[in-house]
């Protein structure tokens, strides 16, 4: 019987990496498998005390791989890391932006490591006992074919198939929603992520902004001073130096106008980034609220599978008590036939008298 609650994988550590793969033709160069940084989830699953790494780039899964006690991270340079998947039969290298990114996700490799040789040897341990008890539990009689109760034990026999294959068609149902839950919460990741750096970078723009109108305000009372010392140049039509002093001016006129339409370009540049960073939260709320339908499929899933057991544990009661009726049916029958032999002596017996 399966638990009657399963809990879904659970992510335990998140970093930010280069994700590439080993050449498969050379066995030498890396090949990218990410254009930018992504972020590497080690989730953990309690139902089956499983561990995996996963990234997920956009809507395709960049690793998947399942942490086996025979898994060793290896650091090549003060940035870089790298491990062999046998199952994927590839090898698989991180690329992070500091060596402190490194060292910490290489510990966590050791310490899921542990822990999935840990879920092994517990494993084996109950396979061997499981085994041990199955090996000293006594053989069940044989059961005599009746009419009657055969066709009874034959029909829970049935249903038994019945229930056994929707309960897998169910299972399998469970763990395409997981997969999926998995993908949409490693996608949340990123946009938290991505959300976070918007903000700052939204708090930054803002206060220069502040600060460029100021500059801006400035530059405007300097510009008209200037204008009007450039008109009264001309109302006076003064030669020789004030021509000097006024192309001076007009240059220096020519260059605010420069810097003023420079800056206008970059607060443009600000708003642009100011609506992405909207964008940004309209991707994070429907990435929350698809993750919420999924949790709600997933409960849907349980109470089926809930359900199923139930029906399955009835079937097994059900059937166990048909052979308990066919048992006594049995033994009535060898006593009718008991009750027949002696019979049949006795009138043989009067016969030969």
């Amino acid at each position: 019987m399966y638990p009657h609650h399963r809990e879904r994988e659970q992510p335990i550590f998140s970093a930010r990496a280069h994700v590439f793969q080993i050449d498969p033709a050379t066995k030498r160069n890396w090949i990218p498998a990410s254009k930018h940084a992504v972020t590497v989830s080690f989730f953990y699953d309690a139902n089956r005390n499983v561990y995996r790494i996963i990234s997920v780039g956009g809507t395709k899964a960049i690793i998947n791989c399942t942490v086996t006690p025979s898994m060793t991270f290896t650091k090549t340079s003060q940035k870089f890391g790298q491990w062999a998947d046998s199952r994927a039969n590839t090898v698989y290298g991180l690329g992070f932006a500091t060596e402190q990114q490194l060292h910490q996700f290489s510990e966590k490799f050791k310490e899921v490591k542990d822990a999935a040789r840990l879920a092994r040897e517990k494993s084996q341990d109950k396979e061997l006992a499981n085994t041990a008890l199955s090996i000293a539990a006594p053989q069940s009689p044989p059961v005599m074919c009746v009419n009657g109760p055969e066709d009874k034990l034959f029909r829970s026999q049935s249903a038994d198939i019945t229930l056994s294959s929707e309960k897998e068609r169910i299972k399998k149902m469970l763990s395409e929603g997981s997969i999926c839950e998995m993908n949409l919460e490693a996608e949340l990741f990123t946009l938290q992520d991505s959300n976070t750096k918007l903000v700052a970078a939204l708090h930054e723009a803002n206060a220069n902004v502040e600060q460029w109108k100021k500059q801006l305000a400035a530059y405007q009372e300097e510009t008209d001073r200037l204008r009007e010392q450039v008109a009264e140049l001309e109302a006076h039509g003064g030669h020789g130096p004030s021509d000097m002093l006024k192309d001076e001016l007009t240059q220096s006129l020519e260059e605010l106008e420069a810097l003023l339409k420079a800056k206008d370009e970059e607060i443009h540049i600000l708003q642009n980034k100011k609506a992405e960073y909207h964008e940004m939260e309209h991707d994070r709320d429907e990435a929350i609220h698809r993750l919420r339908e999924t949790e709600m499929r997933n409960v849907e899933l349980e109470r089926r599978i809930q359900n199923t057991e139930q029906n399955l544990s009835n079937s097994l009661e059900e059937r166990d008590r048909m052979d308990s009726e066919i048992q006594r049916a049995i033994e009535i029958l060898d006593i009718k036939i008991f009750d027949l032999n002696d019979l049949r002596q006795s009138l043989v017996k009067l016969i030969d008298k």
